[in-house]
C-alpha cells in the first residue's frame, strides 16, 4: 500500500500535467476560436465552488473546478472556451461586467460555444414534440424484440423511417434554421482506436442524422493523451445515436462471446477482427434499407446547418479515411452476426450523456 506522503505526490503530478494540457488547450483555442486575440491568463484548479469555471477579471485567472474533470474532457473543454469568451468580452471588446449579457450570447453563438450560464442539462420536456418522437421510436424499438424475426425487423424499419421523414420534414419547415443542436462524447478516451470503433463511428454519421468528428482529450485520471467520439446533432438525433452506439457496442461484444464459446477459441486473438465485422455487416443491412428508402423518394442528402455548426465548434478539422482490412474467417463470421442485428429494447434518455454543459461566469 502506498503511502499518503506518495499518493500527494503522485496527485501533484497529475495537476501538473493536467494543467499543462489545460494551457496547450488554452493556445489552441485562442488560435482556432479568437484567432489569437487573447493574453495568456493565468489558469488554476479550483478545489470547492458551485462552478465548473470561471472567468476572475481582477486577477486574469481562469478557475477549472476539479469537479468539471469527472465529467470527461470534452466538458473541461466546454468550460473552458465559455471562459475564454468571457474573457474577450471583458479584454478584448472592454465589456466590464457584461456577464452573460447580449454581447457574450452573440459571441457564442458565433463561435458554437454553449453560453448558457448554470444549471444541468435536462431530458426533454414531456410536451415537447421531440420528445413526443423519441418515445413512439422507444415503443417501436421495444416490439422489435418480438420472437417473430419478420415483426422485429419491421419494427426497426418502421423506426428509422419514422426518424427519416422526421429530419426530412423539419429541414423544409419555416423555422428549420433556428433548428437546435447539441454535442455529446461517447464511449471512453483512449489511446487508440480500434477499426470497430471507427466503423461504429462511421456508421452513425452515415444512418443517423449526426456529425461525426474524433478529437483529442486529456485523460485526467493517469496523465495521458486520448482520443474520443464526439457527434453532434438535434437533440432527439443526438439521443437516438447515442443509443445506437451503447447497443451496438454491448452487442457486438455479445455476439463475440457467443462466436468464441461456439468455436472453442482460448485467446481474443480473433476478438478485433470479428467485432469490426460485426459492425460492417450491420452497415451493409442499413444500406440495404436506404436503398428501400430512395425507391420511395425519402432521400437524406445532409443538414447545411448542421455541418456549420460542427465547423463553429471544430474551426480546422482535418479529413482522414481509414480502408477497412480482410479479417478472414472471424471477420466473416461477425460480419453474418451484423446482418442480422435487429435495433431493439427500449432507450434510456440521458443515460449516455456526458454530464453537466451549463456553466457559471461573470
Amino acid at each position: 500500500m502506498s503511502s499518503p506522503r506518495a499518493e500527494d505526490s503522485v496527485q501533484l503530478e497529475l495537476d501538473r500535467l493536467t494543467l499543462h494540457a489545460l494551457r496547450r488547450t488554452w493556445l489552441a483555442l485562442n488560435q482556432s476560436h479568437f484567432r489569437s486575440s487573447l493574453r495568456a491568463p493565468t489558469i488554476v484548479l479550483a478545489e470547492v465552488g458551485s462552478f465548473l469555471g470561471q472567468w476572475q477579471p481582477e486577477h486574469r485567472t481562469i478557475a477549472i473546478a476539479r469537479a468539471a474533470l469527472r465529467h470527461g474532457w470534452g466538458i473541461v473543454v466546454e468550460v473552458l472556451k465559455h471562459e475564454m469568451a468571457h474573457q474577450h468580452v471583458e479584454e478584448s471588446l472592454g465589456l466590464s461586467g457584461e456577464g452573460h449579457g447580449p454581447a457574450f450570447r452573440s459571441l457564442c453563438e458565433r463561435l458554437g460555444i454553449d453560453g448558457r450560464p448554470a444549471g444541468l442539462p435536462e431530458a426533454l420536456p414531456t410536451d415537447d414534440p421531440t420528445a413526443k418522437l423519441i418515445s413512439r421510436v422507444e415503443k417501436l424499438l421495444s416490439l422489435a424484440q418480438s420472437g417473430n424475426e419478420h415483426e422485429a425487423a419491421s419494427a426497426m424499419r418502421t423506426a428509422q423511417r419514422l426518424m427519416l421523414k422526421h429530419n426530412l420534414e423539419a429541414l423544409l419547415r419555416p423555422d428549420a434554421a433556428s433548428r437546435r443542436y447539441v454535442f455529446r462524447h461517447l464511449g471512453r478516451p483512449k489511446a487508440r482506436t480500434t477499426e470497430s470503433e471507427r466503423r461504429l463511428a462511421t456508421l452513425l454519421g452515415a444512418f443517423f442524422f449526426v456529425e461525426i468528428i474524433w478529437v483529442p482529450v486529456w485523460r485526467a485520471d493517469d496523465g495521458k493523451r486520448g482520443t474520443q467520439l464526439e457527434i453532434c446533432g438535434t437533440p432527439e438525433n443526438v439521443e437516438l445515436a447515442s443509443y445506437v452506439h451503447g447497443f451496438l457496442t454491448e452487442t457486438s461484444e455479445r455476439l463475440y462471446r457467443e462466436y468464441k464459446r461456439a468455436e472453442g477459441l482460448v485467446g481474443d486473438g480473433a476478438r478485433q477482427s470479428y467485432l469490426a465485422g460485426v459492425i460492417a455487416g450491420f452497415h451493409e443491412k442499413l444500406t440495404a434499407e436506404r436503398r428501400r428508402e430512395h425507391e420511395e423518394a425519402l432521400v437524406w442528402v445532409g443538414d447545411p446547418a448542421l455541418s456549420r455548426y460542427l465547423r463553429r465548434r471544430h474551426p480546422y478539422v482535418r479529413m482522414s479515411y481509414n480502408r477497412g482490412r480482410d479479417h478472414g474467417s472471424a471477420g466473416e463470421a461477425g460480419r453474418s452476426a451484423g446482418r442480422s442485428i435487429v435495433l431493439q429494447r427500449t432507450m434510456t434518455r440521458g443515460s449516455a450523456r456526458s454530464g453537466p454543459r451549463l456553466l457559471t461566469g461573470r
